[in-house]
């Protein structure tokens, strides 16, 4: 007799992440083209400054480039490798200036024109955001994170101390992972798969089978979306997304992943038991009873084992995220 196995919310994308991982065995950086970067230096009134001190350090470089502006106040750099880098220029009698920015490959990035202001006008100013914006600026970056540019990898940060979530940013996350046109795309093969396994039989075939199968697929990913990463947080005070370790030995950073399919880190700080994911993945499971054909409803212990699975696959998920995943994921922020 047929068992069918649901797994949680994340499953579509953990199946992706997979094949992913199966069909590129080799990782093969791309090389990456040297680019150049300019400007110019001039002082209040807008005159050149010639023989300003320009340092040039760079992502992983051992030691910085140094140059001196010329007679008309230009700098140029050339061969700089891609990626963040920052910029110091200094003058006598002047406040060191510092510009930074991310070269990409074989990029010209030119700064307008840096303006030296005299170091006994210099009034220090500290400008602080709110923790609210702080979160949110932390959110845009995380809403640019898409393996290989498409897929979406919203529910990780790569910052150690990341701001929490407020509720109402936790609803508008799970809002835009849920209405993101690839989730929409990874339903549609996943409602394909079981169309043509004849998975839920009770849906039939044909376009109305499609559809029923659809709308099952994206309500478990939508209610599990929902409840594991919105409303149990919200109310738990849990924080959903994934804490990137990035550091450690192998073995730790394996068991680092392995342990975040069971806790999480709490809105205060501190890890405590993942019950938001859990409840949630319990939670979707129990209300998909409402929608799937009688016959292929999960009795209780089917739904505690589809959970359980559905821990295991976010165990292999974690995994790949701190070995594979930020390598396949363009712009990921450099904290």
């Amino acid at each position: 007799m047929f068992v069918r196995r649901r797994f949680s919310a994340y499953h579509p994308f953990t199946c992706l992440l997979l094949l992913i991982l199966l069909a590129v065995p080799v990782l093969a950086q791309a090389p990456q083209t040297p680019g150049t970067i300019s400007g110019s230096v001039v002082d209040s009134s807008g005159s050149t400054v010639a023989n300003a001190g320009v340092q040039l350090n760079t992502q992983g470089s051992l030691s910085p480039q140094n140059v001196l502006s010329t007679g008309d106040g230009q700098f140029s750099f050339t061969n700089v490798p891609p990626g963040p880098f920052q910029i110091t220029i200094t003058f006598a009698s002047f406040a060191p200036q510092t510009l930074s920015g991310t070269l990409h490959p074989g990029e010209t990035f030119s700064f307008p024109p840096t303006t030296l202001v005299l170091a006994t006008a210099v009034t220090e100013v500290q400008v602080a955001l709110s923790r609210t914006d702080e979160a949110e600026a932390q959110i845009k970056d995380q809403e640019k994170q898409r393996v290989l540019g498409v897929v979406p990898n919203f529910y990780v940060t790569y910052v150690a101390d990341a701001v929490p979530l407020n509720p109402k940013q936790k609803f508008q996350l799970a809002w835009k992972y849920s209405i993101d046109p690839v989730t929409f795309g990874i339903t549609g093969a996943v409602a394909g798969v079981e169309q043509a396994t004849n998975q839920f039989s009770g849906y039939g075939q044909g376009a109305e089978g499609y559809a029923n199968r659809y709308a099952a697929a994206y309500g478990d990913q939508l209610i599990g979306t929902f409840i594991g990463s919105a409303i149990l947080p919200s109310l738990l005070k849990q924080d959903p997304r994934y804490f990137y370790k990035g550091t450690g030995t192998k073995r730790s950073r394996i068991l680092y992943a392995i342990a975040n399919s069971v806790i999480c880190k709490g809105d205060n700080g501190k890890w405590q038991p993942a019950y938001s994911s859990i409840g949630g993945s319990l939670a979707a499971g129990g209300i998909s009873n409402l929608y799937y054909p009688a016959k292929d409803r999960n009795g209780v212990a089917l739904t505690f084992e589809n959970t359980a699975i559905g821990i295991g696959a976010s165990a292999a998920a974690n995994i790949l995220q701190e070995f594979v995943i930020r390598k396949l994921t363009p712009n990921v922020p450099n904290n």
